[in-house]
């Protein structure tokens, strides 16, 4: 079965008949053995009458009067019958209600004190409850006779009664499945309404009705509201970015591409032309690779595992002082092991890349990257540093650097695009920003602040 709201009710009505259906039996159970227990105490009070009654006559034998205390003894055929018989088995006395019927044969009772319980039936086939009570009786002096009397009823008064119950009983208790049914269905139903509402909004967001999922869902489905509108951001947000790298791409390239094509018709010097295109190409080049680094941003990653930054910045580290090798920096970092991003690792190694490669290019001797977690507002940010020991970038040229294109010394090998890309990150993707400033090593300390929450937040 395919419906949770199937499986639930399912599973709930059968644990419930299981469970009314045991208490059911244990009630029944339970109240037929106190009616037979209840039978069981009015026979034998109804054997104490007898012995109350009793007499010894002639011939010392025992005898009973002709009227009881109990008239249904004297009526024929009244249900209640009794007996009396010696320790040789031989009736010595019966009711007059067991005119015409004869108890069944019953185990001598040997001992004087014992009693016997069972269901029998008489000799016409009429079930019977009957009980045996066996007594030594003093009938001379230091004389004794062992006698057994017998009481006997029908066990229709019996059946009769535990019927009644039954009926009572499995009546209440279908009735009561009924209800309880009822009550859970609706209650599954009010339980399952979240869930009924989660899809109905998807489907609504799947016609293009609403881009994300309301919020006042119970807490235990606020993770996966929270995170799919996370995810339905995200996508919203790598498309706009995939739409505006591209307009700003052709828009990038509408210049270079004119000044290409005036170059190419007029009559200018061959060396000119070549220097001309060669410009261009290269400012082209570094449009499209400005513009394919801030598209491919990923930017924070809603259900993704938090990311470790120490491997990260060791394997940065370790990777620019092969290529710095020549001079031999200085290149440690100071971050926690459980200093965590929560992002995409390919934009931390963007930002981290591109801080301690600029950090490189500029340091004489040390290189000291840094990481981590700060309280800003109320929300949670990571914190990444890098610093230098070189000669620094002056105040009025820091803003500048953040722009595309932008470099401090045009000898220095590069296309100017690092910074610009990482500001991009930091500021459109994370929502921190980008400081520039002295650190205490002396030179340039670039400072990232990358705003994020874990649960896409």
């Amino acid at each position: 079965m395919r419906s949770l709201r199937g499986r639930l009710l399912i599973a709930a009505s059968a644990v419930l008949a299981a469970f009314l259906g045991l208490t059911g039996l244990s009630l029944d159970r339970a109240f037929r053995d106190s009616a037979l227990a209840a039978v069981q105490d009015r026979l034998q009070a109804q054997v104490y009458m007898l012995l109350g009654a009793v007499n010894v006559d002639a011939f010392n034998r025992l005898a009973l009067p002709q009227s009881l205390p109990e008239a249904r003894f004297s009526t024929p055929d009244s249900g209640l019958y009794a007996d009396l018989m010696d320790n040789q088995g031989t009736l010595v006395w019966h009711s007059p209600s067991l005119l015409g019927l004869a108890l069944p044969f019953f185990p001598a009772v040997r001992n004087p004190g014992d009693t016997q319980f069972a269901p029998l039936e008489a000799s016409d086939g009429t079930p019977l409850f009957v009980l045996a009570f066996t007594v030594s009786w003093e009938i001379a002096r230091n004389q004794y006779q062992v006698y057994t009397f017998r009481v006997a009823e029908t066990r229709q008064d019996f059946d009769d009664q535990v019927w009644s119950f039954r009926r009572g009983l499995w009546g209440w208790l279908l009735a009561s499945t009924g209800v309880l049914l009822a009550a859970q269905g609706l209650i599954l139903r009010w339980s399952l309404q979240p869930l009924r509402r989660v899809a109905a909004e998807i489907k609504d967001i799947e016609t293009g009705q609403r881009d994300e999922l309301s919020s006042g869902y119970p807490e235990e489905l606020q993770p996966l509201t929270v995170n799919l509108n996370a995810l339905l951001r995200q996508g919203r947000a790598h498309l706009e970015r995939y739409r505006n790298a591209l307009g700003d791409l052709a828009h990038s390239l509408k210049t270079p591409l004119a000044v290409a094509r005036g170059a190419l018709e007029t009559d200018a010097d061959p060396g000119e032309l070549r220097r001309t295109l060669g410009e261009q190409v290269e400012r082209m080049n570094r449009t499209v690779d400005y513009q394919l680094q801030r598209a491919a941003a990923a930017g924070r990653i809603a259900l993704s595992a938090p990311l470790p930054v120490a491997p990260v910045a060791r394997k940065i580290l370790d990777s620019l002082a092969k290529v710095y090798a020549d001079r031999a920096p200085r290149l440690r970092a100071e971050i926690a092991a459980t200093t965590m991003f929560y992002g995409d690792e390919g934009d931390l190694l963007e930002i981290l890349g591109n801080l301690a490669d600029n950090a490189c290019k500029w340091c004489r001797r040390q290189v000291v990257a840094r990481a981590w977690p700060a309280d800003h507002d109320g929300r949670m940010e990571l914190v990444v540093e890098v610093e230098d020991d070189g000669p620094g970038i002056p105040a009025d040229q820091a803003p500048l650097l953040l722009h595309r294109g932008q470099r401090a010394d045009p000898t220095v090998a590069g296309h100017g695009i690092g910074l610009a890309v990482v500001r991009d990150l930091v500021e459109e993707v994370y929502y921190g920003r980008l400081e520039i400033g002295r650190g205490a090593l002396g030179g340039a300390r670039v400072r990232a602040r990358l705003r994020f929450q874990a649960n896409g937040g």
